[in-house]
């Protein structure tokens, strides 16, 4: 083999490996898309060996025109707002904070990992999204 082709084939490896390693960024971004904005205070999943992790509720009674909930990164209004929630969207409530649920929460409609028992509490970290909403419009379906 020439010192030509051997450099052409050196040159082709370096080429797939950086487009195999941009691909590779982009798929994971993708995949953990939905967990890239995490709450400045962390929703814990409390142990239980009985009860579901956290149990559903659902967003309701917003203004129709203007209205959406605001999902803020701690349990109060000083927080900042990270997301959004609309009437109907389905929300796993898992922390009691006052006046404030810790929420688990997903616009993809997978499964978030908090509907069976945790043996460990745990900060809660993926797949899905976490953050705090208001009580007042979130209406207890299970648990």
């Amino acid at each position: 083999m020439s010192k030509k082709q051997e450099n052409k084939g050196q040159f082709r490896s370096q080429i797939l490996l950086v487009v195999g390693g941009i691909f590779g960024c982009v798929t994971g971004e993708a995949i953990g898309q939905e967990a890239r904005i995490r709450p400045r205070t962390p929703v814990m999943i409390q142990a239980s060996n009985v009860t579901d992790a956290c149990a559903r509720g659902v967003v309701y009674s917003l203004d129709p025109r203007d209205g959406f909930l605001a999902v803020k990164a701690g349990p109060g209004v000083r927080y900042s707002r990270i997301d959004k929630l609309y009437n109907g969207e389905q929300v796993y409530l898992c922390v009691d904070a006052g006046d404030w649920w810790g929420i688990v929460f997903t616009k993809t409609r997978r499964d978030c990992n908090v509907s069976t028992p945790w043996p460990r509490s745990l900060r809660y970290t993926g797949p899905c999204r976490s953050g705090w909403t208001h009580k007042r419009w979130i209406q207890l379906t299970a648990g």
